[in-house]
Protein backbone atom coordinates (compact mmCIF):
# COMPACT_ATOMS: atom_id res chain seq x y z
CA UNK A 1 0.00 0.00 0.00
CA UNK A 2 1.21 3.28 -1.06
CA UNK A 3 1.91 5.21 2.36
CA UNK A 4 2.15 9.25 1.51
CA UNK A 5 2.95 11.76 3.92
CA UNK A 6 -1.02 12.77 4.51
CA UNK A 7 -1.89 9.17 5.45
CA UNK A 8 1.09 8.84 7.53
CA UNK A 9 0.38 12.03 8.93
CA UNK A 10 -3.18 10.72 9.69
CA UNK A 11 -2.47 7.49 10.95
CA UNK A 12 0.33 9.06 13.27
CA UNK A 13 -2.95 11.22 14.62
CA UNK A 14 -4.38 8.19 15.32
CA UNK A 15 -1.67 6.05 16.98
CA UNK A 16 -1.34 9.12 19.17
CA UNK A 17 -4.51 11.01 19.50
CA UNK A 18 -5.61 8.72 22.45
CA UNK A 19 -2.79 9.51 24.47
CA UNK A 20 -2.91 13.57 23.46
CA UNK A 21 -7.08 13.12 24.43
CA UNK A 22 -6.57 12.19 27.88
CA UNK A 23 -6.20 15.74 29.53
CA UNK A 24 -7.28 18.26 26.53
CA UNK A 25 -6.84 21.38 28.69
CA UNK A 26 -3.43 20.93 29.68
CA UNK A 27 -1.93 19.81 25.88
CA UNK A 28 -4.00 22.75 24.37
CA UNK A 29 -3.16 25.55 26.75
CA UNK A 30 0.62 25.05 26.00
CA UNK A 31 -0.49 26.56 22.15
CA UNK A 32 -0.14 30.25 21.86
CA UNK A 33 0.98 31.25 18.67
CA UNK A 34 -0.70 34.06 16.71
CA UNK A 35 -0.27 34.50 12.72
CA UNK A 36 1.20 38.36 12.16
CA UNK A 37 -1.93 40.49 11.87
CA UNK A 38 -1.07 42.69 8.78
CA UNK A 39 1.07 40.11 6.24
CA UNK A 40 1.37 40.20 2.92
CA UNK A 41 -0.06 38.34 0.22
CA UNK A 42 -0.71 37.28 -3.68
CA UNK A 43 -4.07 36.71 -4.88
CA UNK A 44 -4.44 34.47 -8.01
CA UNK A 45 -7.28 34.72 -10.07
CA UNK A 46 -7.35 31.69 -11.87
CA UNK A 47 -10.18 33.11 -14.38
CA UNK A 48 -7.39 35.53 -15.75
CA UNK A 49 -4.53 33.05 -16.13
CA UNK A 50 -3.01 32.21 -19.77
CA UNK A 51 -0.39 29.99 -18.74
CA UNK A 52 2.62 32.09 -20.29
CA UNK A 53 5.10 30.84 -17.42
CA UNK A 54 6.13 33.88 -17.08
CA UNK A 55 5.94 33.68 -13.41
CA UNK A 56 8.34 30.47 -13.74
CA UNK A 57 10.96 32.63 -15.47
CA UNK A 58 10.85 34.95 -12.97
CA UNK A 59 10.97 32.88 -9.91
CA UNK A 60 14.19 31.11 -11.41
CA UNK A 61 15.86 34.49 -12.28
CA UNK A 62 15.17 36.26 -8.89
CA UNK A 63 16.20 32.86 -6.79
CA UNK A 64 19.35 32.20 -9.04
CA UNK A 65 17.84 28.58 -9.98
CA UNK A 66 19.83 26.43 -12.67
CA UNK A 67 18.25 26.51 -16.06
CA UNK A 68 15.37 24.42 -16.68
CA UNK A 69 16.14 21.61 -19.17
CA UNK A 70 13.43 22.76 -21.57
CA UNK A 71 13.10 26.64 -21.94
CA UNK A 72 10.26 28.28 -20.63
CA UNK A 73 8.71 29.91 -24.11
CA UNK A 74 7.97 25.77 -24.37
CA UNK A 75 4.40 25.33 -23.28
CA UNK A 76 4.39 21.80 -24.37
CA UNK A 77 5.60 21.10 -20.81
CA UNK A 78 1.96 21.37 -19.14
CA UNK A 79 1.28 18.77 -21.15
CA UNK A 80 1.79 17.13 -17.85
CA UNK A 81 1.02 18.07 -13.87
CA UNK A 82 4.21 18.97 -12.63
CA UNK A 83 5.45 19.54 -8.53
CA UNK A 84 7.76 22.56 -7.42
CA UNK A 85 11.27 21.05 -6.18
CA UNK A 86 14.61 21.90 -5.44
CA UNK A 87 14.88 23.60 -9.09
CA UNK A 88 11.72 24.99 -9.78
CA UNK A 89 10.12 27.05 -6.49
CA UNK A 90 6.89 27.25 -8.49
CA UNK A 91 4.91 25.88 -11.44
CA UNK A 92 2.25 25.96 -13.54
CA UNK A 93 -0.44 23.11 -14.34
CA UNK A 94 -3.22 23.07 -16.78
CA UNK A 95 -6.39 21.40 -16.27
CA UNK A 96 -9.82 20.24 -18.16
CA UNK A 97 -12.52 20.46 -16.08
CA UNK A 98 -15.41 20.51 -19.24
CA UNK A 99 -15.70 23.75 -19.43
CA UNK A 100 -16.05 25.24 -23.44
CA UNK A 101 -15.39 28.33 -25.10
CA UNK A 102 -17.21 30.45 -27.50
CA UNK A 103 -15.71 28.35 -30.16
CA UNK A 104 -17.20 25.08 -28.22
CA UNK A 105 -13.44 24.07 -27.81
CA UNK A 106 -12.43 22.38 -24.26
CA UNK A 107 -11.03 25.69 -22.46
CA UNK A 108 -8.28 25.01 -20.03
CA UNK A 109 -7.72 26.75 -16.59
CA UNK A 110 -4.14 27.22 -15.54
CA UNK A 111 -3.39 26.77 -11.84
CA UNK A 112 0.30 28.15 -10.64
CA UNK A 113 1.42 26.00 -7.53
CA UNK A 114 3.92 26.94 -5.28
CA UNK A 115 4.43 27.36 -0.98
CA UNK A 116 0.99 28.70 0.29
CA UNK A 117 2.77 30.42 3.09
CA UNK A 118 0.43 29.51 5.76
CA UNK A 119 -0.52 31.62 8.76
CA UNK A 120 0.42 29.26 11.26
CA UNK A 121 2.31 26.82 9.20
CA UNK A 122 3.07 23.44 9.79
CA UNK A 123 6.40 23.35 8.70
CA UNK A 124 7.60 26.03 11.00
CA UNK A 125 5.70 24.19 14.00
CA UNK A 126 7.53 20.92 12.64
CA UNK A 127 10.70 22.11 13.22
CA UNK A 128 12.68 21.09 15.82
CA UNK A 129 15.53 23.62 15.59
CA UNK A 130 14.00 26.41 14.30
CA UNK A 131 14.73 26.75 10.49
CA UNK A 132 11.27 27.85 9.36
CA UNK A 133 9.75 30.48 10.55
CA UNK A 134 6.45 32.63 9.84
CA UNK A 135 7.97 36.43 9.24
CA UNK A 136 5.63 39.64 9.91
CA UNK A 137 5.71 40.08 6.55
CA UNK A 138 3.70 37.09 5.42
CA UNK A 139 7.00 34.81 4.65
CA UNK A 140 8.14 31.72 5.74
CA UNK A 141 11.20 31.63 5.69
CA UNK A 142 14.06 29.58 5.71
CA UNK A 143 17.37 29.69 7.41
CA UNK A 144 19.73 27.04 5.66
CA UNK A 145 22.35 27.74 8.76
CA UNK A 146 20.15 26.23 11.32
CA UNK A 147 18.70 23.43 9.25
CA UNK A 148 19.92 19.30 10.33
CA UNK A 149 18.18 18.04 7.10
CA UNK A 150 15.42 16.18 9.31
CA UNK A 151 13.07 16.86 7.07
CA UNK A 152 10.17 16.91 9.14
CA UNK A 153 8.97 19.98 7.75
CA UNK A 154 7.89 17.72 4.19
CA UNK A 155 6.51 15.34 6.36
CA UNK A 156 4.23 18.26 7.73
CA UNK A 157 3.02 20.50 4.94
CA UNK A 158 -0.26 19.61 4.09
CA UNK A 159 0.36 20.96 0.79
CA UNK A 160 3.79 18.68 -0.05
CA UNK A 161 5.48 21.35 -0.77
CA UNK A 162 9.20 21.72 0.81
CA UNK A 163 11.57 19.73 -0.96
CA UNK A 164 15.07 18.32 -0.64
CA UNK A 165 18.15 18.36 -2.72
CA UNK A 166 18.91 14.66 -2.76
CA UNK A 167 21.31 15.05 -5.23
CA UNK A 168 23.69 17.01 -3.18
CA UNK A 169 25.42 14.75 -0.41
CA UNK A 170 27.63 17.47 1.33
CA UNK A 171 25.33 20.80 1.66
CA UNK A 172 21.21 19.37 1.17
CA UNK A 173 19.07 22.39 1.44
CA UNK A 174 15.37 22.23 1.92
CA UNK A 175 13.75 24.07 -1.39
CA UNK A 176 10.44 25.75 -1.66
CA UNK A 177 8.78 29.03 -2.53
CA UNK A 178 10.96 32.21 -0.58
CA UNK A 179 7.65 34.61 -1.36
CA UNK A 180 10.66 36.83 -1.68
CA UNK A 181 11.51 37.38 1.33
CA UNK A 182 13.90 40.30 0.25
CA UNK A 183 12.22 42.00 -1.86
CA UNK A 184 9.10 41.97 -0.28
CA UNK A 185 11.20 43.61 2.61
CA UNK A 186 12.22 46.65 1.10
CA UNK A 187 9.49 49.77 0.37
CA UNK A 188 7.50 49.15 -2.68
CA UNK A 189 9.32 45.54 -3.25
CA UNK A 190 7.34 42.73 -4.72
CA UNK A 191 7.62 39.35 -5.53
CA UNK A 192 9.09 38.24 -9.26
CA UNK A 193 5.87 36.34 -10.53
CA UNK A 194 3.47 39.05 -9.25
CA UNK A 195 6.22 41.52 -10.58
CA UNK A 196 6.26 40.13 -13.76
CA UNK A 197 2.22 38.63 -14.72
CA UNK A 198 1.65 40.42 -17.63
CA UNK A 199 -2.18 39.86 -17.27
CA UNK A 200 -2.21 40.64 -13.87
CA UNK A 201 -3.55 37.58 -12.53
CA UNK A 202 -1.41 37.73 -9.60
CA UNK A 203 -2.58 40.98 -7.03
CA UNK A 204 0.74 41.60 -4.18
CA UNK A 205 -0.63 43.55 -1.04
CA UNK A 206 -1.71 43.01 2.34
CA UNK A 207 -3.95 39.68 2.35
CA UNK A 208 -6.72 41.39 4.55
CA UNK A 209 -6.90 44.09 1.57
CA UNK A 210 -6.60 41.39 -0.77
CA UNK A 211 -9.36 39.08 1.07
CA UNK A 212 -11.34 42.52 0.10
CA UNK A 213 -10.53 42.95 -3.37
CA UNK A 214 -11.36 39.33 -4.05
CA UNK A 215 -15.13 39.40 -2.35
CA UNK A 216 -15.66 42.79 -4.48
CA UNK A 217 -14.57 40.65 -7.80
CA UNK A 218 -17.06 37.84 -6.83
CA UNK A 219 -19.78 40.52 -5.97
CA UNK A 220 -18.89 42.61 -9.40
CA UNK A 221 -19.41 39.64 -11.52
CA UNK A 222 -20.92 36.62 -9.64
CA UNK A 223 -21.36 34.34 -12.72
CA UNK A 224 -17.98 34.24 -13.27
CA UNK A 225 -16.31 33.00 -9.59
CA UNK A 226 -16.87 30.76 -7.13
CA UNK A 227 -18.16 32.01 -4.01
CA UNK A 228 -14.58 30.90 -2.21
CA UNK A 229 -11.37 32.06 -1.89
CA UNK A 230 -9.31 29.61 -1.59
CA UNK A 231 -6.92 29.78 1.11
CA UNK A 232 -8.59 32.21 3.21
CA UNK A 233 -9.38 29.88 5.73
CA UNK A 234 -7.81 26.66 4.66
CA UNK A 235 -5.35 25.65 7.52
CA UNK A 236 -6.25 28.38 9.18
CA UNK A 237 -5.91 30.59 6.32
CA UNK A 238 -2.48 31.06 3.73
CA UNK A 239 -0.80 34.34 2.66
CA UNK A 240 -1.70 32.70 -1.55
CA UNK A 241 -5.25 33.03 -2.13
CA UNK A 242 -7.24 32.11 -5.02
CA UNK A 243 -10.41 32.66 -6.80
CA UNK A 244 -11.54 30.37 -9.73
CA UNK A 245 -14.71 30.29 -12.29
CA UNK A 246 -14.65 26.33 -11.86
CA UNK A 247 -15.26 24.66 -8.45
CA UNK A 248 -11.18 24.16 -7.03
CA UNK A 249 -12.02 20.20 -6.52
CA UNK A 250 -11.45 19.67 -10.26
CA UNK A 251 -8.45 21.81 -10.48
CA UNK A 252 -6.19 19.83 -8.26
CA UNK A 253 -6.77 22.00 -5.03
CA UNK A 254 -7.15 19.95 -1.92
CA UNK A 255 -10.00 19.98 0.61
CA UNK A 256 -8.44 20.64 3.87
CA UNK A 257 -9.66 21.96 7.16
CA UNK A 258 -9.84 24.91 8.49
CA UNK A 259 -8.49 24.11 11.51
CA UNK A 260 -4.24 24.88 11.50
CA UNK A 261 -2.19 21.94 11.11
CA UNK A 262 -0.49 22.90 14.33
CA UNK A 263 -3.43 22.60 16.31
CA UNK A 264 -3.35 18.92 15.95
CA UNK A 265 -0.05 18.15 15.85
CA UNK A 266 1.43 20.48 18.56
CA UNK A 267 -1.82 18.75 20.65
CA UNK A 268 -0.35 15.26 19.91
CA UNK A 269 3.28 16.58 20.51
CA UNK A 270 2.39 17.79 24.46
CA UNK A 271 -0.32 15.13 24.78
CA UNK A 272 2.85 12.54 24.55
CA UNK A 273 5.12 14.65 26.60
CA UNK A 274 2.66 15.08 29.02
CA UNK A 275 2.38 11.35 29.55
CA UNK A 276 6.05 10.59 29.20
CA UNK A 277 5.63 9.10 32.78
CA UNK A 278 4.37 6.13 31.29
CA UNK A 279 7.48 5.30 28.57
CA UNK A 280 9.72 6.16 31.23
CA UNK A 281 8.13 3.81 33.60
CA UNK A 282 8.45 1.15 31.10
CA UNK A 283 11.66 1.66 30.98
CA UNK A 284 12.39 1.51 34.50
CA UNK A 285 11.10 -1.67 34.83
CA UNK A 286 12.75 -3.22 32.12
CA UNK A 287 15.96 -1.77 33.53
CA UNK A 288 15.20 -3.27 36.98
CA UNK A 289 14.53 -6.79 35.06
CA UNK A 290 17.51 -6.72 33.45
CA UNK A 291 19.32 -6.07 36.18
CA UNK A 292 17.56 -8.49 38.60
CA UNK A 293 18.01 -11.28 35.81
CA UNK A 294 21.87 -10.25 35.20
CA UNK A 295 22.61 -10.67 39.28
CA UNK A 296 21.05 -14.16 39.24
CA UNK A 297 22.85 -15.06 35.89
CA UNK A 298 26.07 -14.01 38.09
CA UNK A 299 24.91 -15.58 41.32
CA UNK A 300 24.63 -19.22 39.44
CA UNK A 301 27.92 -19.11 37.61
CA UNK A 302 29.59 -17.70 40.71
CA UNK A 303 28.52 -21.03 42.48
CA UNK A 304 29.04 -23.43 39.82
Amino acid sequence: MELNRRKFLGLTGTALGATALGKPGRAQAARAYQPPPDAYGCLVDLSVCVGCRKCEQACNQVNHLAEPERPFDDLTVLDAKRRPGPEAFTVINRHYTGRRDERNQLAPTFVKVQCMHCQDPACASACIVGALSKKPNGAVHYDVSKCIGCRYCMVACPFQIPAYEYHDPLTPRVRKCTFCFERISQEGGKPGCAQVCPVEAITFGKRSELIKLAKQKMADDPGRYQPTIYGEKEVGGTSWLYISREPFAKLGFQNLPQRPMPHLTETIQHGVFAYMWAPLSLFALLGGAMAVFNRRRDQGEGDK
